[in-house]
């Protein structure tokens, strides 16, 4: 009897690596599939081989310059643009990840810092002002993080940080940073700059090029890897603070890496993409369900699934019609109906236990 209880208990940890191993491969077929699609389809389409072909060549032979037009389609306009969807999306889904975490509350969203008003503020500031290309993303990063000073300077009392106040303070700049951006709307030019400030604000990848690659890759990645290397801490600020602290975190100090981190993710995110809500939201909510809580898990889970989603919903964004759908739109109309189902479910299966 001893025997077959002590056999229950090995082969139940087995049981659980065997699932995750099989989630996460569903997650890599999801990405592979994702990123097959949307190199091949649009106005001109591409076979599948032909597609593989040129990226091959152009990875492993970098002086075979692309010349047809197929080749100048798949690797200076699709694979760019792919390769800056799924970066987006990764960082957005950690990012949300890691926030929800550390505020413990699933429908927090890296718009919750006021970091994204903060940086479309900068954007459109730039837009106004005829600023375009590197200067415009200087100023989304730089007032991207300035919201994010902004929220620690008024959360931070008695050289002390409460959640509670960090919540209400990022909703304080963001109104606040919202009510520039709508300023700066009613002054602009309605005929050029007008435009050009709400489609930018709507989120769009059709400006992307290896330029911007180049320049919003960096940011993303070392915000996601630093998120990762606190995996760790992210279940221990999970707890309640007094747990955190009793275990040897230092809660203060962890959470403003934490949202610093977020606030390079969404200011690089923001600054070649515009604004695109809603995958800090709903794909942490979604792994969380699939794969539970352990942010080991969950962080890598979000980064696979967000990616996918995103580049899914941006190639639906440019082959749906002829005149291309802003990523703000789509992820709205996707993500507001799919949240929520996910959060009917979470609430009755609490209801049920």
């Amino acid at each position: 009897m001893s025997s077959a209880r002590e056999g229950l208990a090995v082969g139940r940890p087995a049981q659980r690596e065997m699932k995750t191993a099989m989630q996460f491969a569903v997650f890599a077929a999801l990405l592979a599939v994702s990123l097959l699609v949307s190199v091949t389809v649009g106005r001109y389409a591409v076979p599948v081989d032909r597609a593989l072909s040129i990226i091959w060549t152009s990875l492993f032979d970098p002086t075979a310059l692309p010349a047809g037009i197929d080749e100048r389609i798949v690797w200076l306009v699709r694979v760019p643009r792919v390769i800056l969807a799924g970066l987006c999306g990764a960082g957005l889904a950690i990012s949300g990840a890691a926030l929800q975490g550390v505020f413990r509350n699933p429908l927090v969203s890296p718009q919750v810092l006021g970091i994204s008003q903060g940086a479309a503020f900068g954007g459109a500031l730039a837009i106004s002002l005829g600023i375009w290309g590197l200067p415009l993303l200087a100023l989304v990063f730089v007032f991207g993080l300035s919201a994010l000073a902004l929220v620690g300077a008024i959360a931070r009392i008695d050289g002390r940080t409460q959640i509670v106040t960090v919540i209400l303070s990022g909703m304080v700049v963001g109104a606040l940073f919202s009510a520039f951006v709508s300023l700066l709307q009613y002054f602009a030019d309605p005929n050029s700059s007008l435009p050009a400030i709400v489609y930018w604000l709507l989120g769009s990848f059709a400006t992307a090029t290896w330029e911007r690659v180049g320049i919003a890759a960096p940011g993303i990645v070392v915000g996601v890897v630093v998120l990762w290397a606190l995996r760790f801490r992210l279940n221990v600020l999970s707890l309640e603070e007094a747990e955190a602290r009793s275990l040897g975190a230092r809660p203060d100090l962890e959470r403003w890496l934490i949202f610093a981190m977020v606030a390079l993710v969404v200011g690089a995110q923001v600054a070649v993409s515009g604004i695109v809500g809603w995958i800090g939201l709903v794909i942490p909510h979604a792994c969380r369900l699939i794969v539970g809580h352990d942010h080991r898990k969950l962080l890598p889970a979000a980064a696979i699934l967000g990616a996918a989603y995103l580049i899914g919903v941006d190639t639906l964004a440019r082959t749906l019609t002829a005149a291309e759908i802003p990523l703000g739109v789509l992820t709205a109309i996707v993500g507001a109906p799919v949240f929520a189902l996910l959060l009917r479910q979470h609430y009755r299966e609490r209801g049920a236990r």
